[in-house]
Order: structure tokens, then sequence, then C-alpha cells
């Protein structure tokens, strides 16, 4: 992006310190106050503790099946249920796999869009990045052609049945198409252990990365990663261990990470995730987790509410879907999406409807997720 320097790292000729912007606050300095623990998984208060009712929450609510322009770490549609609340639509659409307390966070955020007050607007536009799945090398150009303007790129890596070598020949294709001034982030969603983290980062090494999305699944393991790579400045960013963690604050009081991921969704809205965020003392960058245009526009809120925003963010992700439901969807324009309310064309609610044993099973799911709150 024009006026915004790449943080890209590069191995050092010899023994090298961290700079100091990307080192955690030291959790050993008293002239760096620890975090304090945040362990509420649905945490309304923070949202000004309105919480409909389930029938209000229910009563308009629509669930659709959106197919994926690619396969991503083995989905192919995304399901998801859209409610509308007086502040306008939300979005609810936790895995399927979640249990329905961390479920309970998703409903929480979409109460916080639809019906909460809503936060400062700093920002009337959000840097985006490119997301690469695991696609074939055939493939990769068309994917990221999807993403207009974009010259940052995260890349998915470690992903089930590929090789590390399967992720360097797709690193080093992305590179190929970037040039030598674009911005190459890695995400392998806890998918290494320690030792094959350290593996994995010398041998991406010569393709100049910006950093490290969640290498390893745990803090300690993240932990001993950020310093074995010490004198290799590869930054090391926390996602999962931030959003479904009990605990969120745990990984930067342990120095385990450079900056975090933050998701509106699964951190229990925009009011709370801004909390973190403060409390952590870390630089942020806002993620999605594959959502509509409708969850889209909830993250774009978050990134525009920061304080700071150094990065580009994942908020690109609509141009993953081969279907939204908007016919004005919140993809990419010139590397930025808009801060903006999305409206759900009815006609494209329609034409996407989940069958209705899926529309079944998510108005039950929303119903035990709201006892949780």
């Amino acid at each position: 992006m024009p006026g915004r320097a790449p943080r890209r790292w590069r191995p050092p000729p010899g023994p090298a310190r961290r700079s100091a912007p990307r080192r955690c606050p030291d959790r050993r300095s008293p002239s760096h106050p620890r975090p304090r623990p945040s362990r509420d998984r649905a945490p309304l208060r923070d949202n000004g503790g309105v919480v409909p009712d389930v029938e209000e929450l229910l009563d308009g609510a629509h669930v659709v099946r959106l197919p994926l322009a690619a396969r991503f770490r083995g989905l192919t549609e995304r399901e998801a249920m859209l409610v509308h609340g007086p502040r306008g639509w939300a979005e609810f659409s936790p895995f399927v796999e979640y249990g329905d307390a961390e479920a309970a966070s998703w409903l929480a955020a979409a109460i916080d869009a639809g019906w909460g007050d809503p936060a400062p607007v700093l920002r009337e536009r959000i840097p985006v990045n490119a997301t690469l799945p695991a696609v074939p090398m055939e493939r990769i150009a068309e994917v990221l052609a999807r993403f207009d303007g974009t010259r940052t790129v995260k890349i998915k890596v470690a992903d089930a049945g590929e090789t590390l070598a399967d992720d360097v020949a797709r690193v080093r294709e992305v590179r190929r198409i970037l040039g030598p001034e674009g911005r190459i982030r890695l995400d392998a969603n806890g998918g290494w252990n320690v030792d094959q983290a350290e593996h994995a980062a010398h041998a991406l090494a010569p393709f100049d990365l910006e950093y490290l999305e969640q290498p390893c699944a745990t803090v300690p393991e993240l932990a001993e990663l950020r310093e074995r790579l010490h004198d290799w400045q590869l930054p090391i960013a926390a996602d999962e261990s931030v959003r479904k963690a009990d605990d969120p604050l745990a990984v930067a009081r342990a120095g385990a990470a450079d900056l975090l991921v933050v998701k509106v969704q699964p951190l229990g809205g925009v009011t709370r995730a801004l909390r973190i965020v403060a409390e952590a003392g870390l630089p942020a960058v806002v993620s999605s987790a594959i959502d509509t245009s409708v969850g889209l526009a909830m993250g774009a809120r978050l990134a525009a509410a920061l304080p700071e925003l150094d990065v580009d963010c994942g908020l690109g992700t609509a141009a993953l879907l081969a279907a939204d439901v908007t016919g004005d969807p919140l993809t990419p324009a010139g590397g930025h999406i808009e801060v903006r309310p999305v409206e759900p064309d009815l006609a494209l609610l329609a034409a996407h409807a989940a069958p209705p044993e899926r529309v079944a099973w998510w108005r039950d799911r929303l119903r035990r997720a709201h006892a949780h709150l």
C-alpha cells in the first residue's frame, strides 16, 4: 500500500536483535503492566447489556448456504444466519463444529451489531489483504485476481494433506506474481509443532515474509518458537490463541506474539475486541471467518474503530465467495473495502436459502447459544 512501509524479514548475516516495535511488552518489566485475565466468553455487559429475547432474534432471521469460489480449509460452502435488529443486519455464523458456549460469543457479536451502540468510526476505508487457500498452482493467479488492488497476500500453509514443499512452491509463485514490493504473510492455523515451524520458517526465509500467523497451537509453543526465531526478526501473530482462548490476554502476558489477529464474531463484538486490543498493548490486524458481506461489515466497523491500524486487514474474503447475500458485496476495490452497512437482497436470501433441516438446526443452535449469554 502506498505510504506504508512493508514489515518484512530476511535471514540476518549474523547475530541480530529484534527491533523494539516488534517485541511484546516484556512481562517482567515494571514499565509494562500485565494484561488482566479476561475469561468472559459472552461479554454482553461490555456491549451495553442488551439481551433481546430469542423470539426477537429469530423473527425475520434467514439462514443461507453460500458456495465458495475455492476450497478453504476443507469447506466448499459457508452457512450463516442473518438477524435484524434496530441498528441493522448482523451475522451469527460460528463454524458447525463449535460448541454452544463458544457459539455464544458469536451471538453476542451479532447482538452488539444489531442492537448495541455503534463504536466511533475513525476511518471510512479499510486496507485489506488477499487470502490464498491451499489451491493448486494453476489456480493461484486466478484466485489472487479476485482481490482487486491488494498488495498483501495471506497464504494458508500447513493444510491437511499438504507438504512443506507444497507450501514453499505456492509462496514462491505468489512472490513471483507480487514482485519484490508486495507483502506476504503466512497462516498455519496452529498446524505445526515448534520444530516443524522453525524448519518451515527457515525454508521460507528467501521469500521475505511480513509475519507468521499462529504457527503452533498453544501459547507455550508460540513463546518457544518466538524465542528460537529471535535473531531472525520474524514477527509472530496470534489468532486462535486469542479468539478461542478462555483468557485472550494470556498470549500477550506470555510474550508469545508480536501482534494480535482479532475477529469480531468470536470475540463477542466490537466493544470487547477493542478492550482486548487495548489491554494486550500489541498491534492488531482485523480478520474474518469467511463471513458474508454482513459479517464483513461488522469486522470493518471494528477495524474502523481501532486507534491505530498499520497493517492490511483480512477483511477481503467476500472475494472467496462464489455468491453473497447482497448485490453490492464488500469485495476489495483498489485494495480496500468500505466501512458501510450492508443490506441483504431478499431475492438472494431466497436463492441461497439453506435446506429446511439446516434452517431448523441453526434456529435451535441460536436458542442453545442464547442460554449461555
